[in-house]
């Protein structure tokens, strides 16, 4: 199951002008850059021992095992072209919003049988760059998973839903049974 997180996150990489370092050593020497020439602060990141750094930097090993091949792949890419990054989330905050396609279970208070009833909905929308602000500062501020879908669901709610204030005013959007989440610049 995709998380509005993660979806985030890809949806900046999206906007990466180079590759990600594919190889193991490639990727070592990296973080091992990132950190000041600092094999000790690399291998307590990963989790090996600081020997094992030296040699994925010199090319001695080049198959990682699979646990730590992802941990390293998610560390460096977490890491990769941070000014890229800042300037396409700014960009998105301040002037181009960002593209939200979900497919989940969206309810309303209504009486029973009414077009209001919860039901699974997929809908692919443009929100406005506030709400793009909105999820971005609470995603770096270390908002948790389900406070970033009730801001998700806001901005759905305002935007879809009630049409920026046309129409459906009050009405109050739940968004459960997220099956998929996708965002895009």
């Amino acid at each position: 199951m995709d998380t509005v997180g993660e979806s985030l996150d890809r949806a900046v990489q999206g906007a990466f002008t180079r590759p990600v370092p594919k190889s193991a050593g490639a990727q070592v020497r990296y973080l091992v850059k990132q950190h000041q020439g600092s094999t000790r602060r690399v291998a307590e990141l990963l989790g090996v021992t600081q020997r094992t750094v030296e040699r994925y930097v010199k090319n001695r090993i080049r198959r990682p095992r699979p646990e730590l091949a992802a941990r390293l792949e998610r560390e460096v890419r977490s890491r990769w072209q941070p000014q890229v990054r800042a300037r396409a989330k700014r960009t998105a905050a301040t002037s181009g919003g960002i593209v939200i396609d979900t497919r989940a279970r969206f309810g309303f208070t209504a009486a029973p049988g009414t077009t209001d009833d919860a039901r699974l909905r997929h809908v692919t929308l443009a929100l406005p760059p506030s709400h793009a602000a909105r999820l971005f500062t609470a995603q770096e501020s270390g908002a948790t998973e389900d406070e970033l879908r009730r801001i998700a669901a806001e901005a759905l709610g305002e935007v879809y839903f009630r049409d920026s204030g046309r129409r459906a005013q009050g009405l109050e959007v739940e968004f459960t049974d997220l099956e998929h989440v996708e965002f895009d610049l």
